[in-house]
């Protein structure tokens, strides 16, 4: 009993001791952190020429570089070998020959001494002649045209035929720039549309795809025997979507953006109807809407998009039916606009002649409605006929280009104002700039950029003269 309390009295001094001891050396470790390298003159970004020199060359401090290894890292999706995009050395010397889009790269450094390994994150934008510029699509004497207008507003006409070695297929109707806005706005190609089909163009150097479908009859799954396009926007997802053979078809957005089928046609919504060649596509939250029109039976028609396009035709709930009917029209639709995704604008053409205004809003995304605002006589009826170009901005203002006039329309006051911009020739194409600040507008063999600023008319602020033919439609990157 004895023996044990002396080793339980001497247990307990021992634990006293090493809590007292451990307590003691706090504070007494003497740690000498190792050198950190700083790196100068790394930039985040780097702009890098396809097929051009890269160089990239930063200043190291704080470490003799005899003692630092190298090691560069581009990251490559599309690479069937990433191994081969990894490289040595103090500066990154390489040829750029990957593709004109935005790489994620890295710089690391290894301390050969302790192994202690830094990261330095940066960014390259491969670029080619054509990564910055307008194409506009034009029609000279029935040949279709496509011209490059650089950043400093110098042309290379007929740069389709130039590069390819051929000419685009007559009736040009559209040009459009696809790129897919929920993943980076990943370039998907050029669409040059036309009134029977179409052509795909590699956005880096504008030669027809070649791997991906070429043509827009290359494009559907069962394509039909043979096509009349009325109208074809970009959706947001970087296809397109709108009306062909009277049917409405959308381009498969379910696999990945750069596989050779996205973008596709399936088989067009089903339904009984043939569309007039005009339609409206809004969105509201993230939910995606068409207003059409059924050319049959004379009545505005719902169509959604629940991963491709469906048709619902007027499974809608009419509301102020006595303004107008939609599902009992007797009349033909010339044009069709709608502001902020919410007041829709169709000019209607009557048995009588007649040229109405009919304002509405719907909601189709549930509950299904369609109200009615007002059906008035157009007060401006001799500026609307087919031939008319008409588009409208976020603050309520319709443009409007009859001939070789052009018109800015508030639809709620009904004042009609002449843009301050004159014209010799008819107005044959009108677009607006990304920031709805400036009017684009195509007459004779020019492009003419005009001033639609609060409290501007129209002023000219610049004009491109040499575009071969008329300018159909254009579009652009930045």
């Amino acid at each position: 009993m004895k023996n044990k309390k002396i080793k339980l009295v001497c247990a307990l001094a021992t634990l006293l001791w090493i809590a007292v001891s451990c307590y003691k050396d706090q504070g007494n470790y003497d740690i000498t952190m190792p050198t950190t390298p700083v790196v100068h003159g790394l930039d985040t970004l780097y702009n890098a020429l396809v097929g051009d020199s890269l160089i990239i060359e930063p200043m190291i401090e704080g470490l003799p570089k005899e003692q630092l290894l190298y090691e560069w890292r581009i990251y490559v999706p599309e690479a069937v070998r990433p191994e081969l995009n990894s490289y040595q050395g103090a500066a990154l010397r390489i040829v750029f020959g990957l593709q004109a889009k935005r790489y994620t790269a890295r710089l690391t450094l290894t301390n050969t001494e302790n192994g202690m390994k830094y990261f330095y994150k940066f960014h390259i934008q491969g670029n080619t002649a054509f990564s910055k510029g307008s194409l506009v699509l034009s029609e000279d004497d029935g040949v279709t045209k496509l011209s490059f207008i650089k950043p400093d507003s110098t042309i290379q006409p007929n740069i389709y035929e130039s590069i390819n070695r051929e000419i685009l297929p007559v009736g040009p109707r559209h040009i459009h720039y696809l790129r897919n806005q929920f993943t980076g706005n990943t370039p998907l190609g050029y669409w040059v549309i036309t009134q029977n089909g179409g052509v795909r163009l590699d956005v880096n150097n504008l030669q027809k795809e070649a791997v991906k479908p070429g043509t827009l009859k290359d494009n559907f799954f069962l394509a039909p025997t043979t096509l009349q396009v009325g109208s074809l926007q970009s959706h947001p997802q970087g296809v397109l979507m709108g009306v062909i053979n009277g049917k409405f078809y959308g381009g498969t957005t379910t696999t990945w953006d750069q596989s050779n089928t996205y973008g596709m046609f399936g088989t067009y919504a089903d339904g009984d109807y043939t569309l007039a060649p005009q339609f409206v596509m809004s969105v509201i939250n993230n939910n995606f809407s068409i207003i059409a029109f059924e050319n049959n039976k004379k009545q505005f028609v719902r169509l959604n998009i629940y991963g491709a396009p469906m048709y619902f035709g007027t499974q809608y709930t009419p509301v102020s039916s006595s303004i107008f009917d939609p599902t009992k029209l007797d009349m033909e639709l010339l044009h069709m606009v709608q502001i902020n995704n919410s007041d829709t604008y169709a000019y209607m053409k009557s048995i009588d002649g007649g040229i109405y205004e009919l304002k509405f809003n719907v909601n189709f995304n549930g509950p299904f409605t369609f109200t009615a605002a007002h059906k008035r006589l157009f007060k401006y009826a001799e500026f609307i006929d087919q031939d008319t170009k008409m588009l409208c901005t976020r603050n309520g203002n319709i443009y409007i280009a009859h001939r070789n006039r052009l018109f800015r329309y508030n639809p709620i006051s009904e004042q009609l104002t002449a843009l301050n911009t004159t014209f010799n020739t008819p107005i044959s194409m009108l677009k607006l700039d990304d920031d709805e600040q400036t009017l684009i507008v195509g007459a004779g063999s020019s492009i003419y950029y005009l001033d639609i600023q609060v409290g501007r008319d129209g002023d000219l602020l610049g004009q491109i003269q040499g575009i071969p033919g008329k300018p159909i439609d254009m579009t652009w990157r930045k």
